[in-house]
């Protein structure tokens, strides 16, 4: 069949959840046998977030080609299973450089550059190539913001024309809001309807109406918003409130949503979604009773979605071990040495977060410490498991002034330094360790045998490297090498063989755990932390 394509736009407020909504349709419709991708446009002029402070985005997303992302494209991910890449998240910055390109090289043939057509024809182009290369059944393409942001308006128009051109094989979806007024207890649909007009207004018609709700929107209210808004009565479904995100696709399934586009994009509807290992998935969740405390050592903890990836992947684990997890976030800044005790004590299992600077670092070393001399589990991600590194030199080497060069540039102990090609790099946003790469693990290693294989592939984002001239030193006292790129010879991975489970890795096993398939390196991490809070239980009694 000819490739569809789905548009979601959102209205109201932004955070309504357009990217999980966008992720429950295609686990939806690739449960059903079609092939399908997701694609994010970000309004935003940045060329890609990989430059943007965390209190600006939250997480930034990396895939496996090296591309640094939106957020969202984890929740694609982790709900369908499938790969993304460059070409899934195009921000307004990447059309229009693209575009001035173009420009400079003389392509418009001396034309006067303006929005239309030149940047909607080049917004439309990612649109099309998604689809055509791929050979997708389905492009499902999620614009970022909310209908009437200035920044969104060539994004809008540019699917203004798609849905011209396309006729049947596009349809929108738009995601609005129908609030819950206490004091009147009642559902008001006004901000729904001015929504939609407002994107009337630009020429788009919606197709399907999704509300978000923290209450039950009955029939007679869908009714109305339906002839208010011109979208047909059974073209209108609620996201009610749930508990966990993961119970979305089998809410919006219950509301026929999947059946909804395809009729509406004459797509013959056979039979039922696969959804048996999703509902397997969601038992688990549901049934567990005992909770596992986590502790999340960062200096971002105060943001919800700075480590998001974390956070799904700490939760798919303690999943499929039958428990709930609890995660406790330890700002990395106030942890010291006189209350780490106190702070740390009641944990089942520590993850030390990446990052990147100074600010916080102290807190991590501190962290690091306890846990090793207390032997809890322990997890580093990327500068955690620098951090790792420079706290065994310094506490256990004896190299006082230990450190990375990316804190302290005339350390004499650099254990964590840059290459020597990457010391002429001065674009930011050209970090040079980016994507997957290669990792051979030691035979016999924890974390070889967490993986069920000695050859690996994570994703990466860093400069900084561990420095191979302290590797037999730290092995020589304890710190096993267990990990390393075959093409560059770099340490991966590092861990402490007379530990309960202290394991450090330069990549982010994170962002490759999803609902099906969670995180290998994750769910070790857990059944050790599962396992010592069961022997504090026991010592207990």
């Amino acid at each position: 069949m000819d490739t569809k394509y789905i548009f979601v736009t959102g209205g109201v407020v932004s955070s309504l959840g357009k990217g999980i909504i966008s992720a429950s349709l295609a686990s939806l419709l690739k449960a059903r046998g079609f092939s399908v991708t997701i694609q994010k446009f970000d309004p935003y002029i940045n060329i890609d977030p990989g430059t943007l402070n965390p209190y600006e985005h939250g997480e930034c997303y990396v895939t496996e080609d090296g591309h640094e992302a939106d957020l969202d494209l984890g929740h694609y991910e982790r709900f369908t299973n499938i790969h993304t890449s460059r070409a899934n998240n195009v921000t307004t910055g990447r059309i229009y450089q693209s575009v001035i390109d173009k420009e400079r090289r003389g392509d418009y043939l001396g034309k006067t550059v303006q929005i239309v057509p030149h940047i909607t024809d080049e917004i439309k182009r990612n649109v099309r190539a998604l689809g055509s290369t791929g050979n997708f059944d389905f492009v499902i393409t999620e614009i970022g913001g909310t209908v009437g942001d200035i920044e969104s308006l060539p994004f809008l128009e540019a699917v203004r024309q798609l849905r011209w051109e396309m006729g049947q094989n596009a349809l929108c979806i738009h995601l609005t809001y129908v609030p819950y007024i206490a004091a009147a207890k009642e559902l008001k649909t006004k901000p729904t309807q001015h929504s939609v007009k407002q994107l009337q207004e630009l020429g788009i018609q919606p197709d399907v109406l999704v509300l978000r709700t923290e209450k039950h929107i009955g029939h007679d209210m869908r009714a109305k918003i339906a002839r208010f808004c011109n979208v047909a009565p059974d073209a209108v479904v609620q996201s009610i409130d749930v508990d966990s995100i993961y119970k979305v696709p089998i809410k919006m399934h219950e509301q026929h949503l999947d059946e909804i586009v395809m009729r509406k994009m004459g797509v013959l509807i056979v039979g039922e979604p696969d959804m048996e290992p999703w509902h397997t998935f969601l038992e688990r969740l549901d049934s567990a009773s005992e909770t596992v405390n986590i502790g999340l050592v960062g200096k971002y903890v105060e943001l919800q979605d700075a480590y998001k990836s974390i956070n799904e992947s700490l939760f798919h684990a303690a999943t499929y071990a039958g428990y709930k997890v609890k995660i406790h976030y330890i700002h990395s800044e106030k942890l010291k040495p006189e209350n780490c005790d106190e702070t740390l004590r009641g944990l089942d299992g520590v993850v030390i977060a990446p990052g990147f600077g100074q600010r916080g670092i102290e807190g991590k070393f501190t962290a690091l410490k306890w846990c090793r001399e207390h032997d809890v589990p322990t997890l580093g991600i990327c500068l955690g498991m620098q951090c790792m590194v420079i706290e065994y030199a310094r506490d256990v080497l004896g190299l006082e002034d230990a450190n990375s060069t990316e804190m302290d540039r005339s350390t004499p102990h650099n254990v964590i330094d840059l290459m020597e090609e990457q010391k002429s790099i001065t674009n930011m946003g050209g970090t040079m360790r980016l994507g997957a790469y290669d990792c051979e693990l030691r035979p016999g290693s924890l974390v070889a045998r967490a993986y069920g294989n000695t050859r690996i592939s994570e994703r990466h984002r860093h400069r900084f490297e561990f420095n191979n001239r302290y590797r037999d030193e730290l092995e020589a006292a304890g710190m096993a090498c267990v990990g390393i790129n075959p093409a560059t010879d770099l340490v991966e991975v590092v861990e402490v063989p007379a530990l309960r489970w202290f394991v450090g890795t330069q990549y982010h096993p994170e962002y490759s755990s999803t609902v099906l398939s969670p995180s290998p390196l994750f769910r070790d991490f857990m059944r050790a932390a599962i396992e010592y809070r069961s022997e504090k239980t026991t010592e207990t009694k």
